[in-house]
């Protein structure tokens, strides 16, 4: 393996030394872009796979156990309400990555910048905050829910040695370790533009959990011999009216959440090829396209838990052990999670990468440390742009999000906190509040009202779930234990 120095670059200059010492210009369009960066090569289904690596979470499991305090009629109405709701916001979002004429306007690189060159002011700081809190608190998220996942491998063979009814205790801290390693190592991918395979891998994962998912479901409602499950979900009296009100809260609160990708989908429009057609047009092609094979899988799979499992469906289908066999496929379905659950750490944690490392370059340009490059072969005629600075921060950022998920295992709860502080921002207000500028809707004409009142309906939904996950939060510090594991 060969490594040398290689010369001080950011992405603010206009000429790229290569390898062999020759230079290319900006000016030349078959490898630059107009904003003078490196040709982006991203297409529909590029940005599609990005989108549904973000939005398929390992969520998608629980949903059995939102639509249960919901019920069949106000669970599904509730999923096809939300999914018009993002796809729509998503919409107005995509306009506003280029500012002014929607081919040949300047880019705003991040939804930070989006929101600098429509809005301005304190709101920048205000978005900028919410954003990246919440990013730092989705990657907590992650590391907790594929240790989880981890735990059930090892729970479910344990099952299957000792029987259904051995304790096997397990611990999540040693899988914590080995998922903050996996991060550290895929952390070093340098940019959005080159995780694209990642995400497609995920998104496959994703799939593949998904369908087992369903596929057990529907196993257990052909031996139960019908549908489980009522109109109006877990009855008054299996819990208390406040529990129903708490419970019914969170599950709107998951459902709304499970959604949301706003916080990335200027980043994700940022890998998309230079028109035509605009990135505007792709993006929406994607978000339709996402949507609605998300909205159809969360459907198949939360009602079939639910008619399955009926009031008593667990939290998570293939961790939550509504199932126990046959165990090698929930070994592959759990395996799948933790995979989807690597790339997904990247596709939300790259653009607050991204973000760190463009403020260190504009507020140190001289420091080696942060600018200097080491080209390291790792193949014949393949290289590696190895970034100090980029490896000591990004290592750094992954072992502290690990050592918090170790001292508060129950974090979860606090992320979907975060969530539900987040979704009316970055998912409702800040889009709508951009697109009016953007296109210039005139006040109180029939739009803005419309998108106003959308606006309103959305804050209550979010405080309202907010209220939910306090309620949750409060209840795991009552059985908190820094260290170990209830499982």
């Amino acid at each position: 393996m060969g490594v040398d120095v290689g010369p001080v670059f950011n992405s603010s200059m206009n000429v790229e030394t290569l390898e062999h010492g020759h230079s290319l210009h900006t000016s030349s369009s078959m490898f630059f872009d107009d904003d003078g960066k490196p040709k982006r090569s991203g297409n529909v289904w590029t940005a599609s796979a990005h989108i549904i690596t973000a939005v398929i979470g390992s969520g998608v499991l629980s949903l059995a156990w939102a639509i249960a305090q919901l019920g069949w009629v106000a669970g599904p109405a509730v999923m096809f309400l939300f999914s018009f709701v993002i796809y729509y916001t998503s919409t107005l979002l995509s306009d506003c990555y280029r500012s002014g004429d929607p081919v040949t306007g300047k880019r705003n690189y991040t939804y930070m910048d989006a929101v600098r060159a429509n809005l301005g002011g304190i709101k920048v700081k205000i978005c900028g905050w919410i954003q990246y809190i919440n990013l730092f608190g989705v990657a907590i998220g992650y590391t907790i829910a594929a240790s989880i996942s981890m735990m059930a491998i090892e729970k479910s063979n344990c099952f299957h040695k000792n029987g259904d009814d051995s304790p096997c205790h397990t611990s999540s801290n040693m899988y914590m370790i080995i998922f903050g390693v996996t991060e550290i190592i895929f952390s070093q991918i340098p940019d959005f533009d080159q995780i694209s395979w990642l995400s497609m891998v995920a998104a496959v994962m994703s799939f593949t959990y998904s369908s087992i998912g369903l596929g057990l479901g529907i196993s257990q409602v052909v031996s139960n011999g019908g549908f489980k499950g009522s109109a109006t979900g877990v009855s008054i009296g299996s819990v208390t009216e406040m529990q129903k009100i708490w419970r019914s809260l969170q599950a709107f609160g998951d459902i709304a959440f499970a959604y949301s990708y706003s916080i990335i989908l200027i980043e994700i429009q940022d890998t998309i090829r230079a028109p035509p057609p605009s990135e505007a047009k792709v993006m929406k092609r994607a978000t339709l396209l996402s949507v609605a094979v998300t909205t159809f899988f969360y459907l198949l799979c939360g009602c079939m838990g639910y008619a399955a499992f009926g009031d008593a469906s667990k939290g998570n289908l293939l961790t939550g052990f509504g199932f126990y066999n046959p165990y090698w496929l929930l070994d592959i379905a759990n395996a799948a999670v933790v995979v989807h659950l690597v790339g997904a750490y990247q596709v939300y944690c790259q653009p607050l990468f991204a973000f760190i490392e463009s403020w260190a370059i504009k507020q140190f340009p001289n420091s080696d440390f942060i600018t200097r490059e080491i080209s390291v072969s790792y193949w014949p005629s393949k290289t590696y742009k190895l970034n100090v600075f980029r490896l000591v921060w990004r290592t750094a950022f992954v072992i502290l999000t690990t050592i918090i998920s170790m001292l508060l295992p129950f974090f979860n709860d606090v992320v979907g906190l975060l969530g539900a502080l987040s979704f009316w921002p970055l998912t409702v207000y800040f889009p709508i509040e951009m697109y009016i500028v953007q296109k210039k809707v005139p006040r109180w004409s029939t739009k803005w009202v419309c998108l106003q009142m959308l606006s309103l309906a959305c804050l209550m939904i979010s405080i309202s779930s907010a209220t939910g996950s306090i309620a949750g939060v409060v209840g795991d510090l009552g059985v908190y234990k820094p260290f170990k594991s209830n499982n």
